[in-house]
């Protein structure tokens, strides 16, 4: 009997059929329906009868989870799975899996452009040019700046790996790894309160935890130099954006290069429109390579796990 896999990603297989042949091979047939348009309770019912679910930013709630009682796998089209309720999923016995090599080098090749981006006005100077201005427009150069990663993990050694090409000294936050480790990357452990302090360019690389949960807050952005920029490419409930347009608009850091928000899409976040900000539509993963791995990845884990029961890349 074929598995049943609902793909709720809009960006599954788009630029590969490698992923789609997977799935088949391994006896899945695929449903992609449009997550877009789907309703909870909508979204609930076609998961009823679903054996494997790849999934993009759709939230998966405990009761979406209760009613597929035939579910035995939930891999994510990316990395982070703060929007799964994983106890929920380990309590009903479904393996969350994740694609954890598939998109950090996308991520990471943005993160550079972002710094490049708000330290040069460049979105504004375009627009400028566009409208009819030639003037002189003035910036920053990224050239032997001190960037502090806040997070060390694949991105953000990514990250760390690029700014060498900057001549950039790299200060690292991050409580998880050894001081070796961190200077096997590049970087010099630190406290967060000395990397804020120091740094020229904060680059956020960290999980969203209830520890990281508005890490980045009045306190920490009063302690960042007033030529400071910040970097967020991680997830947006890392910064407290009350904070963040206080900062910015009273001249407490340079400015923001955001392409992650708290609530997505932005509406009417008060950093949105100020002229020291750069922002794009959470597109870290999106690149041709980034896509095409994770499809592959997520088909992977979906497949191996309703054959053997253990995904490839297991989360929980």
């Amino acid at each position: 009997m074929p598995y049943k896999v609902v793909v709720a990603t809009r960006s599954f297989g788009t630029t590969s059929q490698e992923p789609w042949d997977v799935l088949a091979e391994g006896g899945c047939v695929p449903v992609a329906v449009d997550i877009l348009q789907l309703t909870d309770e909508e979204f609930a019912e076609v998961l009823r009868d679903a054996d494997g679910l790849i999934v993009g930013r759709r939230p998966v709630t405990a009761d979406i989870i209760a009613n597929a009682s035939r579910l035995k796998v939930i891999s994510m089209h990316g990395v982070g799975v703060d929007h799964i309720d994983l106890e929920a999923a380990k309590a009903q016995g479904v393996a969350v899996a994740n694609c954890p090599d598939a998109n950090f080098n996308s991520v990471a090749d943005l993160t550079l452009g972002l710094m490049v981006a708000v330290a040069r006005q460049i979105p504004q100077v375009s627009q400028a040019v566009q409208g009819g201005e030639w003037g002189r427009f003035s910036g920053v150069e990224v050239w032997e700046k001190t960037l502090g990663l806040v997070g060390l993990g694949r991105v953000g050694r990514g990250v760390a790996r690029r700014a060498t090409g900057f001549q950039m000294s790299v200060l690292v936050y991050d409580p998880y790894l050894t001081v070796a480790e961190v200077e096997d990357a590049g970087g010099r452990m630190v406290a967060l309160d000395e990397l804020l302090a120091e740094a020229d360019f904060v680059s956020l690389h960290a999980p969203l935890t209830e520890e990281t949960q508005h890490m980045i807050n009045r306190e920490a952005l009063r302690r960042m130099k007033p030529t400071a920029y910040l970097v967020n490419t991680a997830r947006g409930e890392l910064v407290d954006e009350e904070a963040l347009y206080e900062a910015l608009t009273q001249g407490m850091i340079a400015g923001a290069a955001l392409d992650v928000f708290t609530k997505e899409p932005p509406g009417d976040s008060p950093v949105l429109g100020l002229p020291n900000v750069v922002v794009t539509p959470h597109i870290g993963a999106h690149t041709r390579e980034a896509t095409t791995n994770a499809s592959i990845m997520a088909a992977r884990n979906v497949v191996q796990a309703l054959q053997t029961g253990e995904p490839v890349h297991r989360v929980i």
